[in-house]
């Protein structure tokens, strides 16, 4: 029978595989109850974006395998009425021990998208393995992306690894955002920073392989305190921004964005100019996400602002 969908193509998923990863190596026993990668948790999603032949931005390749789904593409950003919105969910619950996952996203020349996920991911208590994930982001010429999920939950005894490629071509701008919290700070007594290990890669290129930055931290509680000053201090929640951009638009958005230390509201955020005049990198620290949230999507819509000449809306109120 035809697919009358002709966006959604099949392919055979990648491999995730970190086990040749240092930091990973005491952590590769196999789940008993269910091998790594099992069907069910080997998750794969592909979105590709691209302008039809009315100049829309639209979601024109997904391909997806369980947990991973991705919700129909909707236009309710009043600023930008004409970008696609789109939301990753899972059927899966929480990451557990043994899960891959890995999501390749394509924006296509002078295309433009917005990401999220339906909720906060949590990385639920893990007893022999791991969980995770890579992600390829590729940006084509003059190309746009907003990438802002929610916040990142690691429950007690977590072990997580992520990589991130950004492959972004010089004339595209990627805001790409993550929000890491120190655990469940109201569960029971407080589970702050008691996972095992997070380990969080990133790196940008152009399109002909040049390697313009790597930045990657490894979070081992149980090696090096948390609390210590010039890791989190007594701050809770941590949020990583990657602005790739051209650098006329890097050096404007950074001097409309200030760094500061607020110790009454307890937040505090810094910018910097990435390596080979990739773009900039925007960290923000704080006791509660809402606080946190707020401030990367303030800076978001400078970026905006900068590059496309519209501001973020107000968020939603229930997000």
């Amino acid at each position: 029978m035809e697919l009358k969908n002709e966006r959604i193509k099949t392919a055979l998923v990648p491999e995730v595989d970190f086990s040749t990863a240092r930091e990973m190596q005491p952590y590769l026993k196999e789940p008993p109850q269910m091998y790594v990668g099992a069907p069910g948790k080997h998750g794969y999603l592909r979105l590709g974006f691209e302008l039809d032949k009315d100049g829309k931005s639209i979601l024109r390749d997904l391909d997806r395998r369980v947990p991973l789904i991705a919700q129909q593409e909707l236009y309710f950003d009043k600023e930008m009425p004409e970008m696609p919105c789109l939301y990753i969910l899972s059927s899966g619950g929480p990451n557990v021990d043994g899960d891959r996952y890995q999501q390749d996203i394509t924006v296509r020349k002078n295309a433009f998208a917005w990401i999220s996920t339906g909720a906060a991911t949590k990385l639920a208590e893990m007893k022999y393995n791991y969980s995770g994930m890579i992600q390829n982001i590729v940006l084509e010429e003059g190309a746009y992306l907003e990438f802002m999920p929610e916040p990142v939950y690691p429950c007690r005894h977590t072990r997580f690894i992520c990589d991130t490629r950004l492959n972004v071509h010089p004339s595209a701008t990627v805001f790409y955002s993550e929000i890491y919290m120190g655990g469940r700070k109201y569960y029971k007594d407080g589970e702050l920073f008691e996972y095992d290990i997070l380990s969080v890669c990133s790196h940008g290129e152009r399109p002909d392989g040049e390697q313009l930055f790597r930045e990657k931290f490894v979070i081992d509680p149980n090696v090096v305190p948390v609390r210590q000053l010039g890791v989190m201090g007594g701050y809770d929640v941590f949020a990583n921004v990657i602005v790739m951009t051209p650098k006329e638009h890097a050096d404007k958005i950074y001097e409309v964005t200030k760094a500061y230390i607020d110790r009454e509201n307890k937040i505090a955020c810094g910018i910097t100019h990435l390596p080979n005049n990739a773009g900039l990198l925007f960290k923000v620290l704080g006791m509660e996400p809402g606080p946190v949230k707020a401030i990367v999507r303030d800076f978001c819509s400078k970026v905006r602002m900068e590059v496309k000449g519209k501001p973020v809306p107000a968020e939603f109120p229930w997000r």
